[in-house]
């Protein structure tokens, strides 16, 4: 069945930032969960400096969808070309550019372009067609938005960023470190700050989660997507709703194991809300406590949580 072209579009959007400030964030696909709302995980499969290949999970109507992407990168251009390596149905072919221009010292205009082709004779569907392309303008026209949001204030981000770890060293199987972690509708049972958790598995190792923790100011309940690589000991996760000191938090627990156990890990990197900051913690908090208070928060309950998949994996092994 052969291809045929379908639509090619263009959205543009000036921002009040460096255009230099502006591609580097286009370009960090790395940081992408933390910054960019629907974006759930971005894992690089390859780079050589010019080239990479993503694989990708965004929220797409409500729905976890993941695709393959290549970027080449041209950071003296500011030009970043993309193509989805194999484009869910009914797509044949999706790619485009984003192109970042300079108008001054401070502000720059962003051109994404895109184009898209549809199999067969689904190209001649005009109404398919059209409710594709502004699907897709939609989404592009949200990535700009937040681009915009994101690098007009640049210079606060290093404030506002945080990412720490913690870890505890494990006396038992790491599959059973693993097996606690993944299954986290038993937390509430042995977990003292976790009152409830609501878990759905509609695909296997794609999890949603409702979580109710006891804090200091009574029940708070986030939601998260995780994601679960079991033979590589990981998941990872983004707070798609998080507690109002956050804009956002993302993050990741990894099982490694040796000769004598495993170590366990829970990364974390958050986006503080800096809207909130005053109202929930003072007047006068700065940053740098904000950050603390954050850090201290979360820290303790990761390490709680740690320990008890430790105390789990070492309970198990004794039963074996």
């Amino acid at each position: 069945m052969s291809a045929r072209h379908a639509d090619h579009r263009t959205q543009k959007a000036h921002v009040s930032a460096p255009a230099g400030v502006v591609y580097a964030l286009v370009a960090d696909t790395v940081k992408w969960p933390l910054y960019y709302s629907p974006i759930m995980h971005v894992e690089r499969q390859e780079f050589d400096g010019e080239r990479e290949r993503l694989r990708m999970w965004s929220l797409v109507g409500g729905e976890l969808k993941s695709w393959t992407s290549w970027r080449r990168l041209d950071p003296v251009a500011r030009c970043v070309e993309f193509r989805q390596e194999v484009p869910a149905p009914p797509l044949h072919s999706l790619n485009g550019t984003v192109q970042v221009r300079s108008e001054g010292p401070q502000d720059s205009d962003v051109e994404v372009t895109y184009g898209f082709s549809l199999a067969g004779d689904l190209a001649a569907d005009t109404a398919l067609v059209e409710r594709i392309g502004e699907g897709h303008d939609l989404a592009q026209r949200r990535a700009l938005s937040e681009v915009a949001a994101l690098a007009e204030r640049w210079d606060q981000l290093d404030e506002l960023v945080l990412s720490f770890e913690e870890s505890v060293r494990v006396d038992g199987p790491a599959e059973l470190v693993y097996d606690f972690l993944y299954r986290a509708a038993d937390w509430p049972a042995v977990v003292p700050h976790i009152a409830r958790v609501d878990l759905t598995e509609d695909v296997p190792g794609v999890q949603r989660v409702t979580v109710e923790t006891v804090t200091e100011d009574g029940p708070e309940t986030t939601e998260a997507v995780r994601i679960c690589f079991p033979h590589a000991g990981r998941i990872v996760y983004k707070t798609t709703a998080t507690p109002a000191l956050l804009e956002a938090h993302t993050g990741e627990w990894s099982v490694v194991p040796d000769e004598h156990g495993a170590t366990v890990i829970a990364q974390h990197n958050v986006l503080l809300n800096e809207q909130t900051v005053a109202t929930l913690l003072g007047e006068n908090t700065d940053p740098a406590e904000a950050r603390r208070h954050v850090r201290e928060v979360i820290g303790r309950n990761s390490r709680a949580l740690l320990d008890q998949a430790a105390q789990h994996a070492k309970s198990a092994a004794r039963t074996l």
